[in-house]
């Protein structure tokens, strides 16, 4: 693939070469790198592709996707540039690894679900899913860019009661957003921080499971 993006890659086990498949695109927050979201989805590893991306900015003590101004305030010229560039090495995997295009799915933590609800709107129906996990929705998006109906996806949006880094209700303003213009949301809350708990990776891996079993019927 012709991308900017350092990613790791796994493939369904026992590949059908006739047959596409379904993907995960999941999407670090600030300081970390590609190797840690994989754990959240491995239950998945077997019959979907997924890519992990790495942000292409040095970020201590890993790597970011954008800087941002303020809390809540993403630098919109690098903003739009990694948006622009997340969207193609999603169409050029769909395109390169045979991937079912009504079956792609993007999970998010932190800045990476921000990128991940922002993909909603701007990639449409070329979106299945997404998770995001700790993040906010920018009002540009909605008010500035050019979007596309939402209607068909279902997301699952959490965050943590006491979360110090991004305030929790943000992930509820996400939620009401998608609501509003059509989308199928899981809304979860929990008496946590800046994180994932237990009970959080339980209820995203029973939601990706849901629509990826809904998806192959």
């Amino acid at each position: 693939m012709n991308t900017p993006f350092t990613f790791n890659h796994t493939q369904p086990t026992n590949m059908d070469p006739t047959k596409k498949y379904p993907a995960i695109f999941l999407l670090h927050g600030m300081g970390s790198n590609e190797d840690d979201l994989p754990q959240l989805v491995q239950d998945f590893q077997e019959q979907c592709h997924i890519f992990s991306l790495r942000g292409p900015i040095t970020q201590h003590p890993g790597y970011a996707f954008f800087t941002i101004q303020d809390v809540g305030q993403p630098d919109r010229a690098i903003f739009d540039k990694v948006l622009v560039a997340l969207q193609r090495f999603i169409l050029e995997a769909i395109d390169e690894y045979k991937i079912d295009p009504h079956k792609v799915f993007v999970l998010g933590f932190s800045q990476g679900a921000v990128l991940a609800q922002s993909l909603a709107f701007v990639m449409g129906n070329l979106v299945t899913g997404i998770v995001a996990l700790s993040g906010y929705m920018p009002k540009f998006v909605t008010e500035e860019y050019a979007i596309r109906s939402v209607e068909h996806l279902h997301a699952f949006i959490s965050h943590g009661d006491y979360d110090y880094v991004i305030p929790s209700q943000w992930g509820m303003e996400s939620k009401e957003i998608f609501e509003q213009f059509g989308a199928k949301v899981t809304f979860k809350q929990y008496p946590d921080g800046h994180g994932v708990t237990p009970d959080n990776l339980r209820d995203l891996v029973a939601f990706l499971a849901q629509q990826l079993q809904e998806e192959i019927q």
